[in-house]
């Protein structure tokens, strides 16, 4: 019986962790371009949830607010007062330096009823000719 219920734990385990994985891979997307208008107009938030030690080392898009994903997954001690001030009706962006980070947790706000789009990248923010600000 405890044999059965550990496969079990295990099974729903995996499913849990392969459906963040793909969710996350599928959120919305949204060129670093459409991003920045949207926080220009208002109706976004473009967030960057790197690390504290990647925001020092390669500056941050300039209008975006510094939440790292660790936080998110960990206290949330920046992540719970901000999400409790968001208006569901605005686009939260989120980015980081790939995409893959901000896409899975995309995945995993939007299924708590958040408006999400992943923007990919701090390059692609980079390579759209889009500002940035250093973090010292």
């Amino acid at each position: 019986m405890a044999k059965k219920i550990l496969s079990l734990l295990l099974f729903v385990g995996a499913v849990a962790l392969f459906s963040i994985t793909v969710l996350g891979s599928d959120s919305p997307k949204i060129s670093p371009e459409d991003a920045a208008a949207l926080v220009r107009e208002g109706k976004a938030i473009l967030i960057d949830v790197r690390e504290p030690a990647e925001w020092t080392s390669t500056g941050v898009a300039a209008p975006a607010l510094l939440l790292a994903k660790s936080d998110f997954d960990g206290t949330q001690a920046a992540w719970k007062p901000f999400l409790a001030t968001v208006d569901k009706e605005t686009t939260v962006v989120l980015y980081c330096r790939s995409g893959n980070r901000s896409g899975k947790l995309a995945a995993i706000l939007a299924q708590q009823g958040f408006k999400v789009a992943n923007a990919g990248g701090l390059t692609d923010w980079q390579k759209a000719g889009l500002p940035i600000r250093k973090i010292e």
